[in-house]
């Protein structure tokens, strides 16, 4: 099998392999790998009243949250800091890990100026500097699954209640 270029810091297709599924251990150490090399994830949130709203956003993961920064007063950041709920997928169809995550939010001044810095210098987007009011939005995992094929859908949790399953 020829290796596909991965541009999105996942596992190369060559080692998906449709022999059989990736062990637990395995899949946990191919999410980690993503979330600390990944800088984009699709963010999912919705309206009190129920309605849906997707979009892509650069995020930084410190090692137990992702941040992400999006305009105080757009539909994201109004559902985000609403429901404090979100659900989050990293990857592709057919390499996917899908996080729903507890949301807090901080206006960009209530961290430390090296938390903006690492931030910016990951994503290459620093939300400290437009004219537009962002606010940071840290994610917690309460709940992780990953997946390949149909073979992987059986054991595709990896966390549950904010814990990683053994």
């Amino acid at each position: 099998m020829t290796a596909l270029p991965d541009t999105e810091g996942g596992t190369p297709a060559a080692e998906q392999s449709p022999a059989g599924p990736r062990p637990r251990a395995r899949r946990r150490r191919d999410t980690e790998h993503r979330l600390a090399h990944d800088v984009d994830v699709w963010v999912a949130s919705s309206a009190p009243d129920g309605t849906p709203y997707l979009v892509p956003l650069s995020f930084w993961w410190d090692g137990t949250a992702l941040w992400v920064a999006t305009p105080a007063e757009s539909p994201t950041g109004r559902n985000l800091a609403a429901t404090g709920a979100a659900r989050l997928a990293l990857g592709r169809t057919r390499d996917v890990t899908v996080i729903d995550g507890a949301v807090e939010a901080f206006e960009l001044d209530a961290l430390p100026a090296e938390h903006g810095d690492r931030f910016a210098a990951r994503s290459g987007f620093d939300p400290r500097g437009p004219a537009t009011r962002y606010r940071w939005f840290r994610i917690t995992p309460r709940r992780i699954q990953a997946w390949r094929e149909v073979n992987e859908l059986r054991g595709r949790d990896l966390m549950r209640d904010g814990r990683w399953l053994e």
